[in-house]
């Protein structure tokens, strides 16, 4: 391995100074107690490989045992119909070798989704398209929402205002923060996607309810009801952190078609208010999303076919080598 040393950790304390040590704190996703508390609700066991040369920590997968699928994903393992939802993972690696080195220390598959590129593995060859992030950045229309709506073709324009105009012959308000709300938003997304939704697994609602504590206390959480003739009619939970403005979940109500297209216009005008640098509506591959004119950005994947021995208990600082 040329060097390098590659040490396995599992104990949570260890593996959260391990991260807190290389993991850079850029966005939200990047946050330890983000991760944690779907650790929490899922408890999933902790596999942190850590290069090292010469003592020092150089790269890190950060991985967590899927004993559902049978293969390492990304820490804290959270799933959503067998696939991980947390995006903008990151592959700690300055070269290619290290992450080779890496991966070919993992007894096991490996499946690593929505991970952002850099310089470091770029030119591994290990990483493939996965989805698209969409984000909005007031700053390209000089933080006026008018701006915004003007750069739609007319016809477009014409049609959005007609949608919108069915709505607001309606009693239409806005409510904000009121974190109860978060109830409806779960019942919402259930009442919509049945067994295909979200919040049906318990451990994800569990994920949830524990991510909403943690950002209402720390003065993040922003939650946005719209009420329509009296009834909810569409809630959405979002943080505000950095200066970017993450939407995380939320759920419409099927009587009122086109309500997704108010709450998000709504979104946009109050992201240009308050000039964030940008509002990212994550992953999936919702057609409104480009129709809204959202800048895409491309996520990567890794997966290795290592046959699995299984994964049983090492002792920390362990030195491990593929066989």
């Amino acid at each position: 391995m040329g060097g390098t040393k590659i040490v396995l950790y599992q104990d949570p304390a260890q593996c959260r100074r391990m991260w807190e040590t290389l993991w850079p704190g850029r966005v939200l996703f990047d946050l330890w107690p983000v991760r944690w508390c779907f650790h929490k609700a899922y408890d999933r066991p902790l596999a942190f490989h850590v290069a090292e040369q010469a003592g020092r920590p150089v790269g890190m997968l950060a991985l967590s045992w899927n004993e559902e699928t049978a293969n390492f994903v990304q820490f804290p393992g959270e799933t959503w119909q067998n696939k991980t939802w947390l995006e903008q993972n990151r592959v700690i690696a300055p070269t290619p070798r290290i992450l080779t080195d890496l991966l070919e220390a993992v007894p096991g598959p490996v499946h690593l989704r929505y991970i952002k590129r850099h310089n470091g593995i770029h030119g591994s060859g290990l990483l493939h398209p996965d989805e698209i992030r969409y984000l909005f950045f007031p700053a390209s229309f000089g933080y006026r929402f008018d701006a915004y709506w003007q750069s739609f073709a007319g016809k477009t324009r014409k049609k959005l205002a007609a949608d919108l105009r069915k709505l607001e012959k309606g009693d239409v308000c806005f409510r904000h923060d009121t974190i109860s709300d978060l109830e409806h938003l779960f019942q919402l997304n259930i009442n919509a996607f049945g067994p295909n939704a979200y919040f049906s697994d318990p451990r994800f609602l569990r994920s949830f309810e524990l991510l909403a504590d943690f950002f209402n206390k720390m003065g993040l959480l922003k939650m946005t009801t719209v009420r329509i003739n009296g009834k909810i009619a569409a809630v959405d939970m979002g943080v505000l952190w950095k200066g970017t403005y993450t939407l995380l979940a939320g759920g419409t109500s099927p009587d009122f078609p086109g309500v997704a297209k108010l709450i998000n216009f709504h979104h946009l005008k109050w992201a240009c208010h308050q000039r964030v640098k940008y509002v990212d509506f994550l992953c999936g591959d919702f057609s409104w999303k480009q129709r809204f004119r959202l800048v895409p950005v491309p996520l990567y994947e890794i997966t290795t076919h290592t046959s699995c021995q299984g994964f049983g208990t090492h002792t920390d600082d362990q030195h491990i080598r593929c066989a």
